[in-house]
């Protein structure tokens, strides 16, 4: 059976609907929820053939003119649409998320408010150790053994930093001095609206691997199930030429060029060495060499 003109929109508007205040769960006691949403993939398209003209559409779909607006960096008719979320989330991860300025925000405040009587907790097998490459990221996961002690001190903290919190304000201080030592890892809650121009931004780099575990799962829950569902040719298109896509640089591609010069492909570490950028040659550590060698084993250049 052939579906409605008017069939689309409506299923659109079912499926936002669906989404409006529902909680997806992060983390122990965080959550992510979609408050409001303005435009969809067609918002992208309506945007774009406003420069292109009304004829764009005998040559270009939708989809394929979506996937061209990302893959060449045409971001302006993302940011026609809009997403408005609240969410809660501990206090340190929240420093991370409010460095991307490109949103309007509105937090929980506790001048006016009781601090939210929730902290993150920190499973017996949730501690990781200090990366050895990387001075701002983890490594491997402690030993269960030792992080139950960890685990069992936390919970000591929180309930004592709580405690003394409320002491404070039975005695009648001020909520803005008494919050002054609660732990980062006191949960808040906040509005964040943002355009989809920018929230893929973020997305890209919180997802990322690289990215602290803990707002990697709250970018991964507003990515894959809020996201995905709502601007679906925009989500494939962002998972194509951003997540899953891999960036040469000049000296990438020179090296490469030199490696298949020698007939050397694929080729092993130590003939990667010999057509190194010379720049790298002679450092003992180069994190942009080690890119690279990523890279090309990423690509079954070198093994």
């Amino acid at each position: 059976m052939t579906a409605s003109p008017d069939s689309a929109p409506l299923e659109r508007s079912a499926l936002l609907e669906s989404f409006r205040w529902r909680k997806f769960p992060v983390l122990d006691d965080g959550f992510v929820a979609l408050v409001d949403c303005m435009g969809d993939d067609g918002s992208v398209v309506q945007a774009a053939r406003v420069s292109y003209g009304a004829g764009t559409r005998k040559v270009s779909d939708d989809r394929q003119l979506i996937r061209y607006l990302l893959r060449h960096a045409h971001t302006t008719p993302f940011e026609m649409a809009e997403l408005k979320f609240v969410v809660r989330v501990p206090m340190d991860c929240w420093r991370q998320w409010i460095r991307h300025r490109t949103a309007s925000v509105n937090e929980y405040s506790t001048r006016y408010s009781l601090a939210i009587d929730a902290m993150q907790a920190t499973g017996d097998d949730e501690w990781r150790t200090q990366a050895a490459s990387n001075r701002q990221g983890s490594d491997e996961p402690l030993a269960t053994d030792a992080g139950h002690r960890h685990s069992e001190a936390e919970r000591d903290l929180q309930q004592q930093a709580r405690k003394v919190y409320e002491d404070r304000l039975a005695a009648g201080i001020a909520r803005e001095q008494a919050r002054k030592d609660l732990p980062l890892s006191t949960y808040t809650e906040a509005y964040w609206k943002i355009d989809l121009h920018n929230l893929l931004h973020f997305l890209a780099l919180r997802m990322d691997s690289h990215a602290q575990l803990e707002i990697r799962r709250y970018a991964e829950t507003i990515g894959r199930e809020i996201v995905a569902p709502l601007f679906p040719l925009v989500w494939e298109a962002f998972l194509d030429y951003r997540m899953e896509a891999v960036r040469l640089t000049r000296l990438d591609r020179e090296v490469i060029r030199r490696l298949a010069a020698r007939g050397q492909v694929p080729a092993t570490e130590a003939d990667f060495l010999v057509v190194q950028d010379p720049t790298w040659q002679g450092l003992e550590r180069c994190r942009e060499r080690d890119e690279c060698l990523a890279k090309l084993r990423d690509l079954g250049l070198v093994g």
